[in-house]
């Protein structure tokens, strides 16, 4: 794995969308998380489908919940320190761009029907926004991954 930045998704409940994000992070090396219930099996064949061979060369933590998950991070931090949890949500105030990401930071998205609960908000050491044009609500989350993930690498790349 290049970097210890990674991705995290919060039950994810479209497999394409999945699968695209974790080949990006394969072809990234970068790692990944899934935060369960997902809205799908891992053998969905449109997760397989999206994913393709890249799910075999990407490192996947699997947490049963929220709460699992919190606790590796909290223990994460503890043994290593770092490790922020930083949101994506289009109720944050602070763009994307503008923010200061760090090479252990964790980038979240949540859920593409209903987004990222409370509880996750409130845990979120920051959170990060995409400006979009008035009236338009959101970006794909694969997109949106996308692209505040290569902000991320670009910011914390040693050259």
């Amino acid at each position: 794995m290049r970097t210890s930045l990674r991705l995290a998704l919060y039950q994810p409940d479209i497999p394409q969308n999945a699968g695209t994000m974790l080949r990006m992070c394969a072809c990234l090396g970068l790692g990944a998380a899934i935060i369960e219930p997902a809205g799908f099996p891992v053998s969905d064949r449109h997760f397989r489908r999206s994913g393709m061979d890249y799910l075999d060369a990407v490192t996947i933590e699997r947490h049963i919940s929220w709460r699992a998950f919190e606790e590796w991070r909290l223990a994460e931090r503890a043994a290593h320190g770092g490790r922020r949890l930083i949101l994506l949500s289009t109720r944050a105030a602070t763009p994307y761009t503008e923010f200061s990401f760090a090479l252990d930071d964790i980038l979240m998205v949540g859920r593409e029907s209903a987004g990222a609960p409370e509880e996750v908000h409130a845990a979120a050491d920051a959170r990060v926004v995409i400006p979009v044009q008035p009236g338009m609500r959101s970006l794909n989350v694969a997109v949106s991954a996308a692209m505040v993930l290569g902000e991320a690498l670009r910011q914390t790349s040693v050259t």
